[in-house]
């Protein structure tokens, strides 16, 4: 028998607050984090964004990191998220654990500073993926082994997956996993050039819905197998019960149109839950309030849910599309809606678009909260799904 794989510390800092707490409050309170860029140095300022509202010195000095390294945004944000996860898992002082980090810009906000001059050697070395997993994970002296996860946008949902894998294999009783992405004028400019952007706050699966908000944020979890958590008398916030991986490589950016790789990734993760479609009390839908993935996700979730789809909501509304964190994210919203019986509402949400889902679009209060679905999907059509439970 396989063992429980259960959460046991979350650490988030995204557009709406640094730690659980902020993001919460504002999550409860329908309040968004979009604005026009603050730090990220473009002139793109018609384009709204969920940027963090610390500054590079800001998040350095709050970590109390010393002035004469470089750390890339990515960096700092990971940090920040990560510190708080272990603190709250009682794990900071532990040693050989292992840390898997979803990221696709790593340090690039650093690096393309430099363009169109050479880039000094100290200063690539924070740049790409990898480097940016295992300095995040210098910070804490208590991992012996880092992994990095690059799938786009669920690169931090892929991460958690990897992470449950091997927990459920005996390869690690404990693994802290997740991901965090920083706004870069790369990936700012590189979504414009895909004409999904919108110069509104983002509405997911309205019918007029115009394209995302670029976001930025990090947040990883302590998954622990049950045995481990209970021996060390940690706090069980949850159970990763189900997860489901797809990819149906139906085009570089846009998703098939019957949401095959979604619909894939959503029928895995309930099986590997053991659970069935009306199991499920929400989804925290991948929703980035583009015209094709708002149709096909909304597709797949009419294939998987036949009878009766759920209540559906994206929070991308609120933090924006944060890229490769985005799983994981909306993974700790996910986790603070079980454990505090609330649906996050789709605040903007007008026009209802035959085509897709209505989401939650008043407040409901829920006790009977059990099973949540969270749904992080990637160009080239790599989809992951999710499934959340409350720990019996």
């Amino acid at each position: 028998m396989r063992p429980k794989v259960v959460i046991t510390g979350m650490g988030v800092v995204s557009a709406l607050g640094i730690g659980q707490r902020q993001n919460c409050n504002a999550l409860k309170e329908a309040i968004p984090g979009i604005r026009n860029p603050r730090f990220l140095p473009t002139d793109l300022h018609d384009f709204p964004v969920g940027e963090v509202l610390l500054g590079n010195e800001e998040l350095r000095q709050s970590l109390q990191l010393p002035a004469d390294m470089p750390f890339s945004r990515t960096e700092l944000l990971g940090v920040t998220a990560l510190k708080e996860a272990l603190e709250q898992s009682k794990l900071l002082n532990h040693k050989g654990l292992c840390f898997i980090s979803g990221t696709t810009v790593g340090g690039m906000d650093v690096t393309e500073q430099y363009f169109p001059n050479p880039v000094p050697n100290l200063i690539r070395d924070v740049h790409d993926c990898g480097a940016c997993t295992n300095n995040i994970a210098d910070c804490f002296d208590c991992f012996d082994s880092t992994a990095t996860v690059s799938t786009a946008c669920s690169s931090a949902l892929n991460a958690l997956i990897m992470g449950k894998l091997m927990i459920e294999s005996g390869e690690r009783d404990i693994v802290v996993a997740g991901g965090a992405e920083a706004l870069t004028r790369f990936h700012f400019n590189g979504f414009k050039s895909l004409m999904i952007l919108d110069k509104q706050v983002c509405r997911p699966f309205d019918k007029h819905r115009a394209g995302l908000n670029l976001g930025e944020g990090a947040a990883y979890l302590v998954l622990e197998r049950e045995e481990s958590a209970l021996s060390r008398g940690a706090e069980i916030l949850g159970v990763l019960s189900g997860a489901g991986n797809a990819c149906d490589a139906h085009h570089q950016t846009a998703t098939s149109a019957d949401g095959q790789g979604a619909f894939l990734a959503m029928s895995q993760a309930l099986e590997d839950a053991g659970l069935s479609p009306e199991d499920i009390d929400y989804v925290n839908a991948h929703g980035t309030g583009t015209p094709n993935n708002d149709e096909t996700e909304s597709a797949a979730l009419k294939r998987v849910f036949a009878v009766k789809v759920p209540p559906v909501s994206s929070t991308k509304c609120y933090t924006g599309h944060t890229t490769s964190a985005s799983g994981s994210i909306e993974v700790v919203f996910c986790l603070l809606a079980l454990q505090e019986a609330f649906l996050p509402v789709q605040f903007n949400f007008e026009n209802v678009d035959e085509q897709c889902v209505v989401p939650v679009s008043k407040k409901l209060s829920l006790p009977s909260l059990k099973h949540l679905m969270c749904n992080a999907f990637g160009f080239g059509g790599n989809d992951s799904s999710v499934i959340l439970s409350r720990y019996e």
